[in-house]
């Protein structure tokens, strides 16, 4: 099937690359991008072949049947664990030392690779536990 590089599909990938720390649902985008005449079926369309191509990641906030996506694209993102607050919906990128001692800890103590790339932690971040 033949990629096609519409105006719809550079403008989503614009948005999606101003907010690479974030995590948007399907109406968000649309909203977002509403004066480029982009329809929700379009938007969702879109999304599921930038996911095809790893550009985008999906992923649903535990508890709820929300799905986000995040561009992952962007070289900072790449390979990096990410944490995303329930409550206000921020995404952080988890320090590198952190991380490779939290992999580390769960091979050593359970046997278990964890791919960073693909993995999201969901809890409350420190804003808004204040």
């Amino acid at each position: 099937m033949p990629k096609y590089s519409t105006q719809q599909r550079k403008a989503l990938l614009h948005y999606l690359s101003e907010h690479p720390d974030e995590h948007l649902s399907t109406r968000q985008i649309a909203q977002a991008l509403a004066a480029e005449k982009i329809s929700l079926s379009a938007v969702y369309r879109n999304l599921a072949a930038l996911e095809a191509e790893g550009k985008v990641r999906r992923c649903a906030r535990p508890g709820t049947r929300e799905v986000f996506y995040q561009y992952t694209d962007a070289a900072p993102c790449k390979g990096v664990l990410h944490m995303t607050c329930t409550q206000c919906g921020q995404t952080f990128h988890l320090s590198e030392q952190t991380a490779a001692w939290l992999t580390a800890q769960l091979d050593e103590r359970e046997g278990f690779s964890l791919d960073c790339g693909e993995t999201v932690l969901f809890g409350v971040c420190r804003s808004c536990r204040k």
